[in-house]
């Protein structure tokens, strides 16, 4: 039997869990049954787009499957929709209810500050793992009904990947919210680190002799690798899973021993 803050977490969250479920599962449907009519098209040119924005985006080429799948659900627009997902729902663990004065509340059951923070954490954890799981589900369907060339072994690493990348900003978002109880200090902090380390792993790609900045990029963990190519890379992520890990519990210590008026 769920914790009954775990349950009362995903009813508080149904309308915002349904909404996302329903965009991350139409991007991914939408944009992977394009493959036919994109590779049937003659008048579609490997240079459609400049080789700079290839190189930024870290895409080998986009008419092949992998080059396709990286391009449009791996590359930029599917991590930056599930990211926004793990950023909006980490914010709503402990920054949404401090803000909103329902934490004294909440605490006034009787159940400890620790325990709090690690139920809200499973409820979002979960809701988010499930969401973030979405693409890999309908690719292992989608790809294989089309007839994309590609092993889905190699769909499979790319998509444990993005829940990788996943629970890692949503660890630190969950920190960052434990430790300053503002929405907007969740979003501007993990979204603005979010955005840099997009750039560093793009630019680190691009730029000769700063190769080692990617490393400090949980981009490069996630997609770096080119896991449609080359398949899994259980080290990268792992590096991802423990960051993530070590941020949320650092985020339950700290809200444990913060003053929060209570």
């Amino acid at each position: 039997m769920l914790p009954a803050l775990v349950r009362k977490t995903w009813r508080d969250d149904r309308l915002a869990l349904i909404g996302w479920t329903g965009g991350v599962a139409a991007f991914t449907a939408i944009y992977t049954s394009f493959y036919s009519q994109f590779q049937g098209a003659a008048e579609l040119k490997q240079d459609a787009l400049p080789q700079g924005m290839l190189d930024f985006l870290g895409i080998a080429d986009m008419l092949s499957p992998a080059g396709y799948l990286q391009a449009t659900i791996f590359s930029l627009v599917g991590p930056l929709l599930v990211l926004m997902c793990a950023i909006t729902l980490a914010a709503r663990t402990i920054a949404r209810p401090e803000e909103d004065g329902g934490m004294e509340l909440m605490l006034a059951n009787p159940v400890s500050r620790a325990a709090f923070a690690w139920q809200r954490v499973v409820a979002a954890g979960s809701a988010l793992t499930g969401i973030a799981a979405i693409p890999w589900i309908l690719l292992m369907i989608i790809v294989p009904w089309i007839g994309m060339d590609i092993a889905l072994s190699n769909v499979a690493a790319a998509s444990a990947g993005l829940v990788a990348l996943v629970w890692c900003f949503a660890g630190i978002a969950f920190l960052v919210g434990a430790a300053t109880g503002k929405r907007a200090a969740v979003l501007a902090i993990t979204g603005g680190l979010a955005v840099a380390t997009y750039m560093a792993n793009a630019i680190g790609g691009m730029v000769d002799g700063w190769h080692w900045v990617r490393w400090l990029s949980p981009f490069h963990y996630f997609i770096g690798t080119d896991p449609l190519h080359t398949g899994w890379h259980p080290a990268e992520l792992l590096a991802l899973v423990l960051l993530g890990a070590a941020a949320t519990i650092a985020g339950v210590i700290v809200f444990d021993r913060r003053d929060i008026g209570v």
